[in-house]
């Protein structure tokens, strides 16, 4: 629960959500935003600058000085159970990973940004959970990822692009020692945006060329920062500095082109560019998933085109959360993917194509030989007026 205090109540241990103070260009206020309170200097510096603070009491201490579970390390309670598991049952798991590797990721990158070394163990057992997530389904952590807020972006992008990393590599059948090198890769390769100077990373505007140009420098920050680490590998690096090239060689920061550019950060590119446009920003709202792998796969010299093949059979030709027109005249949006056909997810009907009226929604399993519906086409909700698709899928298979 998010609740207000006041600063002479403010103790160690309490998870700070929000300061009361107007922001003002001080990497101070930034720093210490959204991550446990820890330092008895930074405590006394707060108490003397500002009145009142928000925390979150399920993150941590509470103003009884009860302490939450969460505030344990994500890498020391992993769940390391690998039986396969349906939709509902690994988004309820999805959503507790989640929360506890933004809690690590934040707490990695704020190390990172204050010049100090980064856990690699915890790295590797947060990559381990968020692998055997997508073991157990490969759509759940991956579909839930997309439901982040704007101000949780960075750090909520990099959970995303590890589980994406993951999925792909298995799709493409490496083996698993590669998919958890991945996995590292995809978490770690924004680390270097915690060097960019707050304003420009945190703007609720589009970016001009000069801010957008300082931008393009997370990459070469990001890797000096993972050369500081004796336990990142090459790959993890590599994936770091080369995530923004193209394979036309219209990319940066070195304009690679084709085999110029590792498979690895061939991979991280196309998983760091689905998750950044199926993603709600301040300047902008996110592409839903089908929109999002119809545009990607029009932008030619972009993606190395087999591995986007393997990338499209990884989410989905029909993604979680895509709205779809039925044979039927219903409107539908996929809430799981088919177990032996892309083509035939499981879909809930909930509007009328014919007299765009709502009625009371319904689970259709496309792949059941007895169901005579099939998917038309793809729909944009905007054109029917529909504004909550992801709460309709996220809520059917939570229920």
């Amino acid at each position: 629960m998010i609740r207000k205090i006041a600063v002479s109540d403010l103790t160690l241990g309490m998870y700070i959500h929000e300061f009361c103070r107007p922001r003002i260009n001080d990497p101070f206020w930034t720093t210490h935003v959204e991550r446990e309170l820890r330092d008895e200097a930074v405590l006394r510096r707060i108490q003397a600058s500002t009145r009142e603070v928000w925390i979150d009491t399920r993150l941590g201490r509470g103003p009884d000085g009860t302490h939450s579970p969460q505030l344990d390390s994500a890498a020391s309670r992993p769940d390391t159970d690998t039986s396969p598991a349906t939709m509902e049952k690994e988004l309820a798991r999805a959503k507790l990973i989640c929360g506890r590797a933004k809690t690590a990721v934040m707490t990695m990158f704020s190390d990172a940004r204050m010049g100090r070394s980064m856990n690699t163990e915890d790295v590797d057992l947060l990559v381990e959970e968020i692998s055997t997530s997508v073991m157990r389904h490969p759509h759940a952590l991956i579909s839930l990822s997309r439901l982040k807020t704007s101000d949780e972006y960075t750090y909520m992008h990099s959970v995303a692009v590890c589980a994406l990393m993951v999925a792909l590599a298995r799709q493409m059948e490496l083996d698993e020692e590669l998919v958890r090198e991945a996995g590292v890769a995809g978490l770690m390769h924004d680390v270097g945006k915690m060097m960019i100077p707050p304003a420009i990373l945190n703007k609720p505007d589009r970016l001009t060329f000069e801010e957008y140009e300082a931008m393009k420098y997370h990459p070469q920050a990001g890797l000096k920062i993972l050369q500081g680490s004796q336990q990142v590998t090459q790959t993890v690096m590599d994936v770091c500095l080369h995530h923004h090239e193209k394979v036309d060689g219209s990319g940066y920061p070195y304009g690679l082109k084709g085999e110029e550019i590792s498979v690895f950060a061939r991979m991280g590119a196309i998983c760091d560019v689905y998750d950044a446009v199926t993603s709600d920003r301040p300047y902008k709202k996110g592409w839903d998933a089908a929109r999002s792998i119809r545009e990607m796969a029009s932008w030619k010299g972009h993606f190395d085109e087999k591995i986007f093949q393997h990338f499209v059979k990884t989410v989905g030709i029909y993604p979680v959360g895509a709205l779809v027109r039925l044979k039927s005249e219903r409107l539908a949006v996929v809430i799981e993917q088919g177990e032996k056909s892309l083509l035939h997810p499981k879909v809930k009907v909930f509007l009328s194509t014919r007299t765009k009226i709502a009625f009371q929604p319904e689970v259709v399993n496309l792949a059941d030989p007895n169901e005579p519906d099939a998917i038309v086409k793809y729909e944009l909700a905007e054109e029917w007026g529909v504004r909550d698709v992801d709460n309709l899928w996220a809520v059917s298979t939570a229920s």
